[in-house]
């Protein structure tokens, strides 16, 4: 995405007849030059820029990504349904030799449940990245939307633990579209410098997810009525059909349309994401320049791969497996770097010592460290890669995790007030997750893979995460259930090892992607530049030379071939090669 200005610039205005009957490479020059002109433009453009040109662009983004705030708060309402009086009463397991007599979930329950959640995502991120190859972002979401109003009836009528983990496998399948589709079309339908924001707002809306459900349970945390975990259930059935209807009349993802072919339908996408602003007068040429570099980035890639297709095997294959690979290990290393802690926050928080009330307490206090976490990455993404945000991200929860671990050795020593150190840390890992990792994280795996590949790519890199998610699920519980392993607070020793890890994979194999447009970044993988030299390899795209050997001249004019078929009146060609942003 990418816009150029008008302003001060000499054109010609000629018919597409009179371009057409001239030499043939000046008709391909001109396509080119056109797609160079955008992406130049994309890569001037300032913030101020962006948000005075792209408000609606910002504006749709923000409406697909509220999907994620019902994930963040049905994940964040199971876990700390295993801490809640009311449930662990109506569907737990009373233990009359722990501490004179209580009520728990069993951990082989709590495992289960929790593992529910990441299957019907594994499959239904699958699903989403087939069904939306063939019907678009918009209509895939709609009808996913649909399908979670229908599948939380299961829940709220549940009488058994089987039932919710019914419940939470067909949950899981419609999230599954929210989690790829979401921050997929918010890479897609903003301009470069936008795109950091618009992708980890998807991770806003997450914890904002989790904040209401953390709301919603402190509320009902002295109930000991059914109600007390139905009304938080019922509550969903609040957000599908406003969302599903904002989403209706969004625009489709125009890089879905151009790659199926639909060029006329992509400009007028384009034209309703831009907005007219002094010195920008001609949103149809405008348009017409994003559409011509689209189709050019995703040719061109085409050709490298030699493959016409765009197949999850494809992610493995011609050159695509490194960025799949990095891809994946970034989300998988946003699950194992102890963010599992956050999700069972009021749970381990119990088990580290501190009351019910407080705990509950300290949760809310804990997501409203995340959203203003995550509101400060933006400041921080403005000056910093997105590299040396997640790396040095790591590191620092490294360090948290193993301090708690220390602290949970103390509290089995019998320092309990230590539990009041456990909770204060818990908010500073918190905090510095969403400020790095958390946000971050979906940024960096949208920009990871080519444009052909971008929405296959990320349902696997997803997949990875809950894979990794699943084995959490089953070994998370043990740790902190009294009634198995009991390692509590100790816990941050294991996590803080992962993360260690993780940190030195980041050094190695993750490159630094700030200010590349997905063009460069095809260049950058293509010539198999390391890691660490990302940042200062320079790059030239579109070469017109290089394309006319690569296609041909009539190859080249064949791809330009829609710019006759969407601009019926007239083509306006620069006289000049640049145009001022």
């Amino acid at each position: 995405m990418s816009l150029v200005g008008e302003k001060d610039n000499k054109v010609d205005v000629k018919s597409t007849d009179s371009i057409s009957n001239e030499d043939p490479t000046n008709y391909v020059n001109f396509f080119i030059e056109s797609a160079k002109e955008s992406e130049n433009a994309d890569k001037s453009m300032t913030l101020k820029e962006g948000i005075k040109r792209f408000p609606k662009a910002t504006f749709w983004s923000f409406v697909l990504s509220l999907c994620i705030i019902m994930e963040g708060y049905q994940t964040n309402l199971l876990n700390s349904f295993y801490g809640f009086p009311a449930f662990k009463e109506h569907f737990g397991t009373f233990y009359p030799e722990k501490d004179g007599g209580v009520w728990e979930i069993p951990a082989h329950w709590q495992t289960s449940l929790s593992m529910c959640v990441y299957v019907g995502e594994f499959f239904g991120l699958f699903v989403a990245g087939l069904v939306s190859d063939r019907i678009g972002y918009r209509w895939t979401l709609i009808g996913a939307l649909m399908m979670v109003a229908g599948f939380i009836f299961v829940l709220f009528f549940s009488t058994s633990l089987g039932m919710i983990a019914a419940g939470e496998i067909l949950l899981g399948i419609p999230w599954g579209a929210f989690q790829t589709l979401t921050v997929t079309y918010a890479s897609e339908v903003c301009p470069l410098v936008l795109r950091v924001y618009l992708t980890t707002w998807v991770n806003l809306c997450w914890v904002i997810g989790q904040l209401i459900s953390s709301c919603m349970l402190k509320g009902f945390s002295s109930s000991n009525s059914a109600i007390a975990y139905k009304i938080p259930w019922a509550i969903q059935w609040v957000w599908p059909i406003p969302i599903a209807v904002g989403i209706y009349f969004a625009p489709e993802s125009p890089y879905w349309l151009v790659n199926k072919g639909k060029f006329k339908e992509a400009k007028h996408s384009m034209e309703r994401l831009l907005t007219i602003t002094e010195g920008t007068t001609d949103k149809s040429f405008i348009a017409q320049q994003m559409v011509n570099k689209i189709e050019l980035t995703l040719k061109q890639r085409e050709a490298e791969e030699n493959s016409s297709s765009a197949s999850y095997l494809d992610c493995f294959k011609n050159g695509n497996w490194r960025r799949t690979r990095i891809g994946a290990l970034t989300w998988l290393s946003q699950n194992i770097c102890g963010s599992s802690l956050m999700g069972y926050s009021s749970y381990f928080l119990i088990q580290a010592g501190m009351s019910e009330s407080n705990s509950f307490t300290f949760t809310i206090i804990q997501y409203i460290f995340g959203v203003i976490g995550t509101l400060g990455s933006w400041f921080l993404a403005k000056n910093a890669g997105r590299f040396t945000i997640y790396f040095y991200g790591l590191c620092t929860l490294s360090v948290i995790l193993v301090i708690v671990g220390a602290l949970g050795i103390a509290i089995d020593k019998g320092a309990n007030n230590a539990s009041w150190g456990v909770g204060v840390l818990l908010l500073f890992f918190t905090f510095s997750y969403d400020f790095t990792v958390g946000p971050l994280c979906y940024c960096i795996v949208t920009e990871i893979p080519s444009s052909r590949l971008r929405t296959k790519s990320v349902v696997i890199s997803r997949n990875v995460y809950n894979l990794a998610g699943i084995v959490i699920a089953i070994i998370t519980p043990y740790m902190l259930n009294p009634t198995a392993w009991n390692w509590r607070a100790k816990t941050g020793f294991f996590w803080g090892g992962f993360c260690i890890a993780s940190s030195i994979w980041a050094w190695f194999e993750l490159p630094e992607t700030k200010g590349r447009t997905f063009a460069e970044l095809d260049v950058l993988f293509a010539q198999g530049v390391p890691a660490r030299k990302f940042r200062t390899t320079p790059v030239e795209i579109f070469n017109s030379d290089e394309l006319i050997g690569k296609f041909g001249t009539d190859g080249v004019k064949a791809m330009a071939q829609h710019v006759e078929d969407t601009d019926d009146e007239e083509m306006i060609r620069p006289v000049s090669s640049t145009r001022n942003a």
